[in-house]
This record gives structure tokens, sequence and C-alpha cells, in this order.
């Protein structure tokens, strides 16, 4: 269902339509500001999350243009930014490790099909059905492979290759700190804290990213320091001059089948951060955005960057939030971003290849650092166990080995968890037993008759409650009232033990009443012919009716 509405037929209607209207010359120039402030922060960060994924500066920054103006164009957002993420950085290094660059293209091409699919049958709104300790978890978990992913370059070590594996990244990085370079330490600890001290009333003009950025590439340079580049590293080639020809994908159909996992977890990772964005969002221009429409919007995206040799992109909280202190109130702000940092690689294309890769480091050192949710940790001990236990794992699966097995291990035990603690909710008494907690007793109850409450969601988890029933049952029993007024919830598996209750009850002489069922039970009972089995007449619409239904039963025997 959408955010903005519960219709279920298909419907595509970018924000961007609605925004134009009664627009005028003062919403445009706060559009471009905010646009263009945006562009300058989203640049170093474009290059920054392109190296730190194991492609090129310019595959980052051809995905912050391309990508970036169709999120804010076809979304479902006004003031959503859309760009390369630090949440898909250790998964699509991964993935250049394994398959190459040209199955990472097929794979963000999959990724955007699956995207456009989620808001077409508009279930934008199931990834709030994500436990928060998995989004926690492995946001935390990622935030540290972005940080291992940046040691390398803001240490000047001198290695080959670094292994996409942690442990083994680690392994390497401990064995090449003896190549550290120390004016590559100066630079990139000097710009750590240029950004990190930057007085916030000048980064509403000029970020603290970008003064680094200029500041360090302009020591180096003067300074004639020993530091690795972006030329030195790519070649004075890899940044782009304008946007590259489109080209066809490569497809490796050896790979297809081992990219649909890692394809269906940067749906699931872009899905959610997007969403999260424009929920944040919302809460900071009081709106609400079309979560099925943004969902298509960067599909779109996400099909169409691929050809021109990019990653996959998401919306971004921090360049959104950004976004709307600048004063943003449409998407065009969004679309004006993509063409600054268009502009901004026109213009200052051959002077990219002296920025030092230590600083690149520095930023996403800082990005990762703010993006994990690190008082989770402090808040362990007050949590219950299964969620610290889910949060524990999706974490510890992040970093030791990939966002694919952490969400699918994340959700599996958050599944496993949630259906004991519904089990453990779920309580079957007999009338004695309710009546000491508290519970209304049965009145006129006549021997032979035994009642039970059932309490809670009666699902497969607890579906073996209902064997209490039986063992309990003596040889005076010749009626069993099952009350099920505080019933909320039946599902198939409890319904074939209501079904093998009462065939073990016949077998053995005696009847079953069902007593006050509510709407979802009661028709999945009907619908599953179960009423029709126990006979209509042994169905009651509350408790006096049903001991009434049992004296007649009893009389009858008798």
């Amino acid at each position: 269902m959408s955010a903005t509405g519960g219709r279920s037929s298909f419907s595509f209607r970018p924000r961007l339509l609605e925004s134009l209207r009664d627009y005028n010359r003062g919403r445009f120039f706060r559009d471009l500001s905010a646009g263009f402030l945006v562009g300058i922060v989203a640049l170093p960060l474009a290059i920054g999350f392109g190296i730190a994924s194991g492609v090129t500066p310019a595959a980052g920054i051809t995905s912050a243009i391309i990508g970036g103006f169709l999120v804010s164009a076809l979304g479902g957002s006004r003031v959503q930014i859309g760009g390369p993420a630090g949440a898909f950085v250790g998964l699509l290094y991964a993935i250049v490790a394994q398959y190459g660059l040209p199955s990472l293209l097929i794979c963000t091409f999959m990724s955007g099909v699956f995207l456009f699919l989620l808001g077409a049958a508009r279930l934008g709104s199931l990834i709030k059905f994500i436990p928060h300790p998995v989004t926690t978890g492995f946001t935390c978990g990622i935030a540290i492979t972005i940080m291992a992913t940046q040691v390398r370059d803001f240490l000047g070590l001198r290695m080959e290759t670094v292994p996409s594996e942690f442990l083994e990244k680690m392994s390497a990085l401990a064995r090449a700190l003896p190549t550290l370079s120390g004016p590559t330490v100066l630079v990139g600890l000097a710009s750590l804290g240029v950004i990190a001290l930057w007085p916030k009333r000048f980064a509403r003009f000029v970020p603290g990213s970008i003064v680094a950025l200029v500041g360090g590439t302009l020591l180096v340079v003067l300074a004639k320091l020993p530091v690795e580049t972006i030329g030195t590293r790519f070649g004075a080639g890899a940044f782009p001059r304008g946007l590259p020809a489109p080209a066809l994908l490569t497809l490796n159909w050896e790979h297809l089948l081992g990219l649909l996992t890692p394809a269906l977890a940067i749906t699931l990772m872009g899905a959610m951060e997007s969403l999260l964005s424009a929920v944040v969002s919302d809460g900071m221009i009081d709106d609400r955005h079309d979560s099925n429409q943004e969902l298509m919007g960067q599909g779109i995206a996400n099909m169409v960057v691929p050809f021109f040799g990019g990653i996959p992109v998401t919306g971004v909280i921090a360049r959104t939030a950004t976004n709307v202190r600048g004063g943003a109130s449409s998407p065009l702000a969004g679309m004006i971003h993509a063409l600054t940092i268009l502009l901004i690689v026109l213009v200052a294309a051959p002077l990219a290849q002296f920025v030092p890769l230590t600083v690149l480091g520095a930023v996403l050192l800082l990005v990762a650092f703010k993006m994990g949710e690190w008082d989770e940790f402090l808040l362990l001990r007050s949590q219950a166990r299964s969620d610290a236990a889910v949060f524990l794992l999706t974490f510890g699966l992040t970093v030791v080995f990939d966002l694919t097995v952490a969400v699918k291990a994340g959700l599996i035990l958050a599944g496993v968890l949630f259906i004991k603690r519904v089990a453990d909710t779920t309580q079957v008494f007999a009338h004695d037993e309710a009546t000491e907690q508290g519970h209304e007793p049965v009145p006129d109850l006549p021997g032979g008759v035994m009642v039970y409450r059932v309490f809670g969601a009666l699902l497969f988890g607890a579906a073996d409650k209902l064997d209490s029933v039986v063992r309990r049952s003596n040889t005076d029993t010749r009626v069993v009232i099952l009350h099920l007024a505080a019933l909320t919830a039946l599902d198939g598996t409890a319904l074939r033990g209501l079904e093998s209750l009462h065939s073990k009850l016949r077998r053995h002489g005696r009847h079953l009443i069902l007593s006050g069922p509510h709407t979802q039970p009661y028709f999945l009972m009907e619908k599953a012919g179960f009423l029709d089995a126990v006979g209509p007449d042994n169905v009651a619409a509350d408790l006096p009716s049903a001991v009434a239904r049992a004296k007649e039963i009893l009389g009858g025997a008798g």
C-alpha cells in the first residue's frame, strides 16, 4: 500500500508533477541553492564510494549524476536525494572481486527490475516489517566494513590488492602496516580534523569535506608530497570529462544464478535505506512520501545507470537532510544537485587526478562513523535478549561475511524468536485456572463439562498447547467447550490441531463446542469446513450459550 493512498491498481505518478503545481520563482531559487549545495557535498562521496566499491571514480560520479537525476525526477518524495551509498560498499566490492565489473552491472540492472516490481505491486509498505535489530545490526556492520576499506588509502599502505573477506583483509592490512606512509597519514589526519571541526555556520555554504578536498590537494601538489592520488592509482583518465556513452551489458550466463542473491540483497538494502530516508525527510518538511512511487523511481534509475557503467543508487539520509536544510521545496533540487556534479566534472575534470586518496579516505571514515548506530551496543543490556541476539548476529555476519548472509540469517532468527514470543503469550486455561487468574467464572456449569479458554494468537508455534485439553479430560468429561473470545488469530497449523482435537474427542464419545470465535478465526474455520464438521449447533455466540448447549447434549444423552 502506498504511503499516500490505499488503491490496489497500478499507478505511476512521480512526485515532481504534483510539486510543480503553483511553482514560482522564489521556490526555484530555493531549489537552486539547495541543489547546488548538495551537489558539492555529494561529489567527494560519489568519488569515494566508487573507489571503495572496487570500481573507478568515474562509476561513482556517473551514478550520482544519472541515478541522482532519475531518483528525484521519477521518485515519490519531494526532497529525496539519490546516489551511491555506503551501505552497498562491502557487497559491491565482493561482487566485483568474485564476478567482475560486467556482472556487477548486470546485478545492478536486476536490482532495478526488482525495485520497480516491488513498487508496481504496491509492496513498499512491507519494508516496515523488517525488525529494528536487523536494520541497526547491518547498519553498524556496514559502517565497520566501510572503515575497513579505507584503512589502506588513509594510511598509504603498499598493497597490490586488498582481499574482499573481512578477516583476510584485516590480516593483510596488519602485515602491510610496516609500509605505512608518514606524509599520507599526516594529510589524512589533517583532513579528518578539518571535516570534523569545520564550523556549522560555514558548512551551510561550503561543506568541510570540500574544504578538506581542496586543501589536501593543494598541500600535496604544492609541497610535492609522496602521497597516492586518483591519477597515480587509476590514471589521468579515471575521472570522467562528461557522461560516458551508453553501452550494452555483457551477460555471463554462468554467473546469472549466483548474482540473484546479491541482486536481492541490493534490492532490500536500497529499498530500506531509501524509504527510511524518505520517512526522515517527511518529518523534516511535514510531508508524506509515496513509498511505491519511490521504489519505482529508484528501480528505473538502477535499470539505467548500468548502461553508463554506474553502480547501484538509493536515497541517502545525509544528502537528503542537507537538501532539506538548504531550503529545497521540490524534486527539482535533487535534479539540480545531479546537474551541479555534471558541471563540476565538465569544468574541473583535469584537476581531479591530483586529489589524494587519503583525503577521500578521511571523508568516508567520518561518513561511516556517523552512519553507525553505536548507541545500540550500550543499550544491549536493557533490551530483550532475543533482540540483542538478532542485533549481534546481524552485525557480526555483516562484518565477517557480507550483507546477503547477515540479512538472511537476521531475518530468520528474528522470525524464529518472534514465533517463540507469540507462542509464549498464547495460553490455554481450564476454567478453574482461568478463574484463579481473575477471569470471569462459569456459572451453573454442570458435571461432565470442561471449559477451556484460549488467550492470544493460536499459530503453528503454539498449536501443541491444545494437547492439554485431551490430557486434562478425565473419564467423567462428556463435553469440552473451547471459549475462543480472546483468540486473536488462527493459522492453518493450529486449525489442523483443532481438527485433531475434535477427532480425538469423538473417538472417545465426547462432544466439542466452540464458544465466541471472532472474525478471522471464524472465517478460517468456516472456509476449511471445520464448523460444518463440529456442527452448527455446536458453535455458540458466547459462553452462556455454550453452557446451555452442553446441558442439551447431556440431557439428550441421559
